[in-house]
């Protein structure tokens, strides 16, 4: 049956895509077939072309900026795509020329023997709503970096304020700062002004997803991990955003390493090296988990927010986040009292968190999406 299958390999850009094409069996070179635009209508119409010579068609390109569209259109069109980990692509350690046209027949060569590693594609409503997280992201990444431009501009003049920044009391004092030179006053207005649109901004989208999450068909899970200690609505609609369902993980093991949160290593014979995390796949999700472990550092206790969060969850779910919390706040303490160093403290307590989390996902059942 493999004799039948062509392999299509998809190098895709911008404005152009290169393709190439193997045969089925494991012996003889790709053929490359040339540049298409990348366009809905010329891949279309390459289908036709390839699927006219009989057999079946099996496409892959590399995840990378221009999206799942390709992959869409073409499994719309009632063929095989994948999107394959651009990271783990095996690569020849001599190769030394890099081209579309090498890259389109690598890929074609490769997915035949079965070398490439998918990745898991989010279906449109469930990207619409990574899109609006990640858009809050930059937004709180935008407003730190207007708060330091502003808190850097009064250093540099001498006005320094002790005591907690931001409140407001602090923002009572930035409006009683005068300058000499009128150029100062000006820059000083238009930095507070950049935070407070920062700040707009960001609780503006924040809105977006509270009012959006209620048609999501992920929206139960999301409710249900805000039933874990450190996880508001911000750290669950960013982990399921970004990891997906979370269930679709054998094991916990499996969504810990796709996190990056396992320890490196490398070993040979008797000699065993482990290092630090791997830090690898989604790193947006990794940041929110290790932000979230911090909060294990105290007595476990449930406080009166997350106490009006957990109302209507299922005792199962309630269940496992009380576990979760008892274990991971002493697990912190006997870490820390043995003298580990704190950022390998709280990755460890995160990389738990996640496996709680994963039990919490298997007692949610989805709600059909709108």
């Amino acid at each position: 049956m493999e004799r039948n299958i062509t392999f299509v390999g998809l190098d895709v850009h911008k404005k152009s895509i290169s393709v190439a094409v193997a045969e089925g069996g494991v012996r003889g070179a790709g053929r490359f077939v040339g540049n298409i635009p990348n366009t809905p209508d010329a891949l279309t119409k390459l289908a036709g072309k390839l699927a006219d010579k009989g057999g079946t068609l099996r496409f892959c390109y590399e995840a990378g900026p221009c999206g799942y569209g390709v992959w869409r259109h073409l499994t719309g069109l009632a063929h095989d795509c994948v999107v394959v980990a651009p990271s783990l692509i095996p690569r020849k350690p001599g190769e030394r020329v890099k081209t579309d046209r090498r890259d389109a027949l690598g890929l074609a060569e490769l997915d035949r023997v079965g070398a490439l590693t998918p990745v898991w594609v989010p279906d449109a409503d469930h990207e619409a709503m990574r899109d609006l997280v990640r858009a809050r992201a930059a937004a709180v990444r935008a407003l730190r970096r207007a708060r330091q431009q502003l808190t850097g501009f009064l250093l540099r003049h001498g006005h320094v304020r002790h005591g907690k920044n931001w409140t407001l009391a602090h923002r009572r004092w930035l409006s009683t700062i005068r300058f000499d030179h009128p150029a100062g006053q000006i820059v000083l207005q238009d930095d507070i002004h950049a935070v407070e649109d920062a700040e707009a901004r960001r609780d503006r989208l924040t809105g977006q997803i509270e009012e959006l999450l209620r048609d999501w068909s992920m929206a139960p899970v999301v409710e249900a991990l805000q039933a874990m200690r450190g996880v508001a609505l911000i750290v669950a609609v960013t982990l399921v955003a970004e990891a997906g369902d979370l269930t679709r993980f054998d094991n916990p093991r499996q969504l810990m390493a796709y996190l990056g949160l396992v320890p490196s290593e490398h070993s040979s014979g008797q000699s065993v090296r482990r290092g630090g995390i791997t830090k690898a796949g989604n790193g947006e999700a990794r940041r929110v988990m290790v932000e979230a472990a911090w909060t294990y550092r105290m007595q476990a206790r449930v406080s009166r927010a997350r106490l009006g969060r957990m109302e209507g969850l299922p005792k199962p779910v309630r269940d496992i986040a009380w576990k979760a919390e008892v274990r991971l706040c002493a697990r912190y303490r006997r870490l820390n009292a043995a003298g580990k160093p704190v950022n390998v403290v709280t990755a460890a307590i995160a990389r738990e968190m996640l496996g709680f989390a994963w039990a919490i996902a298997r007692h949610v059942k989805l709600q059909p999406a709108i």
